[in-house]
């Protein structure tokens, strides 16, 4: 655009940036006064390249440099590489989340930053429509001591659709301590395969005792799945996912790997089974940099002591 005579102003206007932001970027990458885009590329390039100290932090030493990259391509966060070193690898070197980030945008992590994938923006959400369930308690009349995370086996659940021509489902199931998840495939929908689905869930998660939902049309029979899986079942208010947060956000992790519009159907067990450990060796600051495996491992220890 700068060489077919358009003005920084208008330049700016177009692509959406400040003014001074175009006015930098010509300045700083002009080559003899003429801005060329392959040319300014590939002088960012070198600028990062020669960067003074840029990653070397990280690639001089062996041992950090081999755990940061094999939680970079976990695709974990520089803050939660950061913070699992800090609290939990006692024997390797600290280092924070900006040296971390300078790395993956140094030469050195160039592959990195390739490899992990940049957050799409998130899309108006269109409401699910909803039918009217029977006999519900609602999320309100839930102990107040859930909302505090107190105990383990008190997990929240949603459904992941494929998109509009695809077919199958995933139900998702994360316990609200721990925030282990567990995920089914339902191949062919219905109440009675969604039963079978929560089913197996209960026998690999025993300590399940309370599920919250929304109010999807496939927990008509809720009162039947109660008694099957011996636990009570409480409904968010229609609309408010958010007060199912902790599935919701799985759900935006699951969804890096299944985006929406997917065909569910495609994906084999095994690659489920496979995204579900994924989710679990998670490190998460709200765990104190463990994994939600090290945080069901650790719950399930303390109930053996008291015992």
């Amino acid at each position: 655009m700068s060489s077919k005579g358009y003005s920084i102003r208008n330049i700016a206007e177009a692509l959406k940036r400040s003014v001074s932001t175009i006015s930098d970027e010509i300045s700083n990458n002009s080559t003899r006064g003429k801005y060329n885009p392959r040319k300014a590329q590939h002088k960012a390039y070198v600028r990062r390249k020669y960067s003074k100290y840029q990653g070397m932090k990280i690639v001089g030493n062996k041992h950090l440099k081999k755990f940061v990259d094999k939680h970079l391509y976990d695709d974990q966060s520089p803050r939660a590489i950061s913070g699992r070193i800090k609290t939990q690898e006692k024997k390797i070197t600290l280092v924070s989340k900006d040296s971390i980030h300078r790395y993956i945008m140094s030469v050195y992590g160039r592959r990195i930053e390739v490899h992990r994938k940049k957050r799409k923006q998130r899309r108006r959400r269109k409401r699910p429509k909803y039918s009217k369930l029977d006999d519900r308690t609602f999320i309100n009349k839930r102990p107040k001591y859930i909302d505090k995370r107190m105990c383990m086996g008190d997990a929240e659940a949603d459904f992941i659709v494929s998109g509009k021509t695809g077919k199958g489902i995933l139900l998702v199931v994360v316990d609200r301590k721990t925030r282990v998840a567990f995920i089914e495939k339902i191949s062919k929908v219905s109440v009675l395969n969604v039963h079978k689905a929560f089913s197996k869930i209960k026998q690999r998660f025993p300590e399940m005792k309370t599920i919250t939902a929304d109010n999807d049309i496939l927990l008509q029979k809720h009162k039947e799945l109660e008694i099957l899986l011996k636990v009570k079942i409480y409904f968010c208010h229609p609309y408010h996912s958010w007060e199912k947060g902790t599935v919701e956000n799985t759900n935006k992790y699951i969804r890096r790997d299944i985006p929406k519009g997917s065909n569910i159907s495609f994906y084999s067990r095994s690659f489920i089974h496979k995204l579900e450990q994924k989710l679990n060796r998670r490190i998460m600051e709200c765990l104190k940099f463990r994994t939600p495996d090290e945080a069901l491992r650790e719950e399930k220890r303390k109930r053996k002591v008291k015992r």
